[in-house]
């Protein structure tokens, strides 16, 4: 093969921590790590960035000033490497300065399913967020209807594993992991 042809090492070889914290915000943008291997995610749509803004701003001014609401890696695991870049993430504020975030910092995560990410936002994210001990997960469909759909889990400690919640359509009115109210009808 020639020189201009070569595979890149990050796609058929298993990175670590320490490679992967070596490496450039820009590096890390739009990817991810499942059992150490790069996983590129595509750029998300407006209305998938909207939705997913909308609800850390919400969820920020609801949560009080013990929490702040962002999007950023968690830090599933070390070995093997994998880091999740949830949509919306919920976290203690006392931890922003701490790298990287881990599981412990996050109260509720939140992924806005996109055309691609059906499957790993249903099954494989709820299944890696819910072993790693985070208390809350949301998913919002993006219904046909154009009113977003959101599916809420709470953590089972015992099993570690989500519990189903409340299903919402466009409004969103929960009183765990604290009082919000939510209105996505309109985007």
């Amino acid at each position: 093969m020639p020189a201009e042809m070569a595979v890149p090492a990050w796609m058929h070889e298993q990175i670590t921590a320490e490679q992967y914290d070596s490496w450039s915000k820009e590096q890390c943008a739009g990817i991810e790590i499942v059992d150490g291997m790069v996983v590129v995610s595509p750029s998300a749509s407006k209305r998938h960035n909207r939705l997913a803004r909308i609800l850390a701003n919400s969820l920020e001014a609801a949560a009080g000033p013990a929490w702040n609401a962002d999007t950023f890696d968690v830090r599933l695991q070390d070995v093997p490497l994998t880091n999740r870049r949830p949509d919306v993430v919920v976290y203690r504020a006392d931890t922003i300065d701490i790298t990287p975030t881990r599981p412990e910092h996050v109260l509720l995560v939140v992924e806005v399913v996109s055309p691609g990410s059906e499957t790993t936002d249903r099954i494989v994210k709820t299944d890696q967020y819910a072993k790693s001990g985070i208390a809350f997960y949301w998913r919002v469909e993006q219904a046909a209807t154009g009113v977003p759909l959101v599916y809420t889990y709470v953590l089972d400690p015992a099993t570690r594993a989500y519990r189903d919640g409340d299903v919402f359509a466009g409004v969103i009115k929960v009183s765990a992991p604290f009082a919000v109210e939510v209105d996505l009808s309109t985007i």
